[in-house]
């Protein structure tokens, strides 16, 4: 099997990497910050950027035929630990808004910088998406 970029339209053209890779039904999804339509990272704290980081891994998910019940993992990047368990409840909320009461394997990282120096979150995951909604990019 190769894999097979997935890049929705949705999300900002990428240079340079994908926004995920597709190996069989397993989606490897790439790191998303909260960059909005615009390349913009959202203002508005960390709530907010967790909002907008995990819709674009969904939207990337949802591309490729999957649901927010295939995660099988999340990985968080952090440049700020205490801030975003200051908010966890508020980020809890969101999670459940976006994919419903289910959570996958998580991690939480934290680092001193990410990409873009405006961002304070970045999540990468592994979904497993059932072979009958499976949808494979046009190539």
């Amino acid at each position: 099997m190769r894999p097979v970029a997935v890049n929705p339209e949705a999300l900002p053209a990428p240079s340079g990497y994908s926004h995920g890779t597709l190996v069989g039904n397993t989606l490897h999804l790439g790191g998303q910050t909260a960059l909005d339509a615009g390349m913009n990272i959202v203002p508005g704290g960390i709530v907010e950027q967790f909002r907008q980081a995990f819709g674009n891994v969904l939207t990337t998910l949802r591309a490729a035929g999957g649901e927010p019940a295939d995660l099988v993992s999340i990985t968080l990047y952090l440049t700020d630990i205490p801030d975003y368990q200051a908010h966890g409840k508020e980020i809890g909320n969101v999670w459940r808004e976006l994919a419903g009461p289910v959570y996958p394997a998580m991690a939480g990282i934290g680092c001193t910088a990410l990409w873009q120096p405006e961002a304070m979150i970045e999540i990468l995951g592994v979904a497993v998406i059932p072979e009958d909604r499976l949808v494979l990019p046009r190539r």
